[in-house]
């Protein structure tokens, strides 16, 4: 019971409540710009060739750190490490 009090508690405060609305706001935008393919790639190419990387492989971790953004080839896969 105690910890439906606090969450009652934060979504008083105008503050938090701003704050909490940006985070999920960008999280919201970062997850829909990953499923946003580059133009001019061709998605069965790219299937193709990381299917023939294999598994275990640097496209394998560049995808896992990405959260999937590399091997969908997203806008936000371009800029999210320093490679």
């Amino acid at each position: 019971m105690r910890f439906f009090q606090k969450l009652a508690d934060i979504w008083r405060h105008e503050e938090l409540r701003q704050k909490l609305g940006v985070t999920l706001g960008l999280i919201l935008v970062y997850r829909l710009g990953s499923f946003i393919v580059l133009p001019g790639v061709n998605s069965d190419v790219l299937a193709e060739q990381m299917s023939q990387l294999g598994s275990g492989g640097l496209g394998d971790i560049l995808s896992l750190f990405t959260g999937g953004a590399f091997t969908r080839a997203s806008i936000f896969a371009l800029g999210i490490m320093p490679y």
